[in-house]
């Protein structure tokens, strides 16, 4: 039983040595009380405890020895004996055995072992012996949780090897002595076991009928995962943003960091340097690799808050062997093997090349989204480890058509914060304008920053909104339009998330095959995710030699007159007709219609066609309000009602950009209507028709988001709703237009010609 509940837990680790050494506890626990079952109770404990301590050194050097960890027995057996609970709980699955993920299992193993022989054999007391190997069996099953398959075969073992035990057991206490009682006291002996065996088995049936149910219901639901109970490993407060070291490494290029020597198998291609979609490594401060050169990444930056940009990463610590990630469809792999010897690099982070499937040399913890590791001890000068990774290439012929995912999966990677500069959002809109597909779009903004930026060793360092604001939009002369690969990583990831692309920043190294990698071969550089191929990196930096462009010659400025949909619709007015000129020799009057008559009739006809016209356009955007609120499901009726609120801010002369979600148009919304219901002017003086405004274009924001995310869960009555909110606030802003201006609202035909 002992043995069964470690088969039980060697189902999260990877091999099978966590099998071996409990079922070598549980034969050594118990041989050791069936041996010394003469012996004096208060003696067996202390000869198994000096049992256990044998057996388990020479597993925990047996776990170290195959794990290739360095330092002496003594130093790792005090590691796993100080940090064993924890470290199995946040070890990455599979969990590979060593000694800080083997001792836990392996003393309880032991002690589970002796307490039921102990109680089994000197007590006799078989089925109470039970007790500490099905609770070792309990527990087991707890700290796998939803991490595996369910343990049904070792359950039914458990169970047939318990029954198998009372059964023997039984036979071998009762045996033929009942034969040799007088036949009064034999016949009383059976009675009371007759009594006794039904009582049992009364109370085994009422068990199973009370919690037979419960227990039935609980095998369909998702097991506890104690994992999310303990804290996996932090980086350090240097480590959570990487980025800023870029400044200080390029005003020290010839530091030292580490040394890598690489090794290659599998589908290479012609590229000397591992690029992205240039083909070339960067330039600048990052020299050009050597031919065989790979990128090693250092970090992965996922969030952004407008002021910096942090790892954001999970690290639970992991065994040699890595966790498999399935490689995107359209990507070839290359293996690459990398011995790294560590120099004056500091903090937690391991430069590996993405993606790391083995590590040996030193004990690491790995997030498997981003693919980076981290030395939860950290970097030491002369520390040397091996890491063989998968590195993932791309189908280049596919990037033109690719499409980018969306939804609540890639959510914290197209997160824009709050606060973005007007001059970044229209540039960013103005590089998407001409850009349909999403290559397209991140392929405008590496040529833009590429062709109009110069690279310096000498940048401060900064990539908050305004240092992103400056490096763009500065004076040449006085600064801007020049930094380091931190700016132009940056620059790229935040314009990539306005144009609505899934983006991170990269810090890493252009390392040669072999030989030592410096300071100045640090950088930084920008992916974006595409559909079917991954993270793909771009080269937003110069080439050397290229002079930039002036920035004030490409970016269109914001124009001074105000947007079309603020300029009142022209009102056709009839134009007189000059009156006829009498031809020469002939006579003044020839007979024909009067010049009033021809006046009345040309303007009359023209008022008429006027008149026409207008009847068709308020029929048509009625006919086009109607169809919006009222026609199709609740999910299009909701997206129409969100046309209309849209289209009304625009004939009110408040458009909003492409690019703002629904909670930020709707405060657009807040504020073009409080702009036009003043206090002392308009409809309703007391506001209170503003708040209720205010509220209704609050829920109508969140029912676009509901169809955005969850189109399945609108209802009609909230698709009512939704027309309800949209046909009052168009009524209250239209209310506080000009006279004039509400003329022209219903027989604007804007609202039908503009794209969606």
């Amino acid at each position: 039983m002992v043995t069964l509940a470690g088969m039980a837990l060697d189902r999260v680790y990877a091999g099978s040595l966590l099998t071996v050494l409990v079922a070598g506890a549980a034969l050594g626990s118990v041989l050791v009380s069936v041996v010394a079952r003469r012996l004096p109770s208060w003696l067996v404990a202390p000869v198994s405890v000096l049992a256990m301590a044998g057996w388990t050194a020479w597993g925990l050097r047996l776990a170290a020895d195959r794990a290739d960890l360095p330092g002496s027995f003594v130093e790792v057996a005090g590691d796993a004996a100080r940090n064993g609970i924890p470290r199995l709980l946040t070890a990455m699955i599979p969990v590979e055995p060593t000694p800080d993920t083997v001792l836990v299992p392996l003393v309880g193993a032991w002690l589970a072992g002796l307490a039921g022989a102990e109680v089994a054999l000197r007590a006799g007391r078989v089925l109470l012996g039970y007790l500490p190997p099905a609770l070792l069996f309990a527990g087991a099953v707890y700290v796998v949780g939803p991490n595996a398959e369910p343990a049904i075969g070792e359950t039914v073992a458990l169970v047939a090897v318990a029954a198998l035990g009372l059964a023997v057991s039984g036979r071998t206490a009762g045996g033929d002595r009942v034969d040799e009682l007088t036949p009064a006291a034999g016949a009383g002996l059976r009675v009371r076991l007759a009594a006794a065996s039904a009582a049992g088995t009364a109370m085994v049936v009422g068990l199973a009928a009370l919690l037979g149910p419960a227990l039935a219901a609980l095998v369909e639901t998702r097991p506890v995962d104690p994992r999310r109970y303990v804290e996996p490993p932090q980086v350090e407060t240097l480590d959570e943003n990487p980025l800023i070291r870029i400044s200080g490494w390029a005003l020290n290029p010839d530091q030292q960091l580490f040394q890598v020597t690489t090794d290659r198998s599998g589908p290479t291609d012609s590229s000397p340097t591992d690029s992205g979609t240039g083909g070339t490594e960067p330039a600048g401060e990052t020299p050009q690799a050597t031919s065989g050169g790979v990128r090693i990444r250092l970090a992965v930056l996922s969030d952004y808050d407008g002021v910096t940009w942090r790892v954001g990463a999970t690290y639970r610590n992991a065994g040699r062997i890595l966790p498999v990630v399935d490689p995107p469809p359209n990507a070839t792999v290359e293996t690459i093997r990398q011995e790294i010897t560590v120099g004056d690099l500091t903090g937690r982070l391991l430069p590996a090349v993405a993606t790391p499937r083995e590590v040996s040399g030193a004990r690491v913890a790995y997030d498997p989204d981003t693919g980076t590791l981290i030395r939860p001890d950290g970097l030491t000068p002369g520390l040397r480890y091996a890491v063989t990774s998968g590195r993932e290439r791309p189908d280049s012929n596919l990037l033109a058509t690719a499409n980018t995912p969306a939804g609540d999966e890639v959510a914290r990677v197209l997160h824009v914060a709050d606060g973005v500069p007007e001059q970044l959002r229209r540039l960013a809109a103005q590089l998407a304008e001409e850009n349909g597909a999403p290559y397209a779009r991140a392929a405008a903004i590496e040529q833009w920053l590429a062709e109009h930026y110069r690279l310096v060793a000498d940048a401060p360092s900064g990539h908050a909104y305004p240092n992103l604001a400056f490096f763009l939009f500065g004076p040449a002369g006085g600064g801007g339009q020049r930094g380091t690969s931190e700016q132009f990583a940056a620059s790229f990831a935040v314009l990539g998330r306005l144009v609505g692309l899934p983006t991170r920043v990269v810090v890493g190294f252009a390392a040669p095959a072999s030989g030592p990698v410096r300071a100045a071969d640090a950088y930084a550089w920008p992916e974006v995710l595409f559909d079917g191929l991954g993270w793909v990196p771009f080269d937003p930096l110069p080439r050397p030699d290229d002079q930039p462009r002036p920035v004030e010659e490409d970016f269109r400025p914001q124009p001074e007159e105000p947007p079309p949909s603020e300029q009142p619709e022209p009102t056709l007015e009839p134009t007189s007709t000059p009156p006829p000129q009498a031809l020469p020799g002939g006579p003044a009057d020839s007979g024909g219609p009067s010049t009033p008559v021809l006046v009345a009739g040309t303007g009359g006809g023209l008022l008429l066609v006027l008149a026409v016209a207008l009847t068709t356009l308020a029929g048509m955007r009625r006919a086009q309000t109607r169809n919006r609120l009222h026609r199709g499901d609740p999910r299009h009726r909701i997206a129409g009602a969100w046309r209309e609120l849209t289209d009304a801010l625009r004939l009110a002369g408040h458009p909003v950009a492409a690019d703002l979600s629904a909670t930020e148009v709707a405060a657009a919304a807040r504020r073009a209507l409080a702009a036009a219901s003043t206090p002392t002017a308009g409809p309703d003086p007391t506001g209170q028709r503003t708040t209720e405004q205010d509220t209704a274009v609050e829920e109508l924001a969140q029912l676009v988001n509901q169809v955005g995310f969850a189109p399945g869960s609108v209802t009609d009555g909230q698709a009512r709703a939704a027309a309800e909110a949209a046909t009052a606030y168009t009524g209250a802003l239209r209310a506080a237009r000009p006279a004039w201006r509400r003329l022209l609202w219903a027989v604007h035909p804007g609202p039908l010609r503009w794209p969606r």
